[in-house]
């Protein structure tokens, strides 16, 4: 639980810096959509997309499109907790 909050904080982080600094036009019908495992070695250069986590209580399914440190574009399918729960 506690690396899927981190990951979460990680993603919401990068899509800051991706919005200060304007994204890219994506062609993402070319790119091979990876599924994330806790084996899956992440090189993020930068961050060009994400999707945004819905309002529910649960896991949902999350896709973020990145380059490399070789320029080349990946898009990663991941899970986080949505954005629905709260303690107030």
């Amino acid at each position: 639980m506690k690396v899927s909050v981190a990951m979460f904080a990680l993603f919401g982080f990068s899509s800051l810096v991706m919005a200060q600094e304007g994204a890219a036009p994506v062609d993402d019908q070319q790119v091979q959509v990876e599924q994330y495992t806790y084996a899956t070695h992440l090189d993020v250069a930068k961050v060009i997309s994400q999707t945004q986590a819905s309002d529910e209580c649960a896991v949902v399914p999350m896709r973020m499109t990145y380059e490399d440190s070789q320029g080349k574009r990946h898009i990663l399918a991941y899970e986080a907790m949505g954005n629905g729960c709260s303690n107030g």
